[in-house]
């Protein structure tokens, strides 16, 4: 799963410079989804992180890493800001699976 999840890193940081517009519907719809998977949102810098040191040992090249480190930032913020936007009330009593909290 971990090997999908970085194949999918590096799709999406260039999909986002060739097709911005459906990127940020399909990082949304992502975002979403992680609502539904009780994901926190503390997680996503230090990822974003640890995504550009393995990119920075595998390139000399300065400006490939600014431009995964810049496309990659910014599919975290939209992800961030789509999760914090889509946690309502009723999807964290779902994810805290508590019936006093509906």
């Amino acid at each position: 799963r971990l090997y999908w999840i970085a194949d999918k890193i590096v799709e999406m940081t260039i999909e986002i410079y060739r097709e911005p517009k459906k990127m940020v519907e399909d990082i949304s719809a992502l975002g979403l989804r992680h609502v539904g998977y009780a994901i926190p949102t503390e997680f996503f810098a230090p990822f974003v992180s640890g995504a550009v040191e393995v990119v920075r040992a595998m390139t000399t090249d300065e400006q490939a890493e600014d431009g995964f480190r810049w496309s990659l930032t910014l599919i975290s913020k939209i992800l961030v800001r789509t999760i914090l936007e889509g946690s309502t009330i009723v999807m964290k009593a779902i994810n805290t699976n508590q019936e006093k909290a509906l």
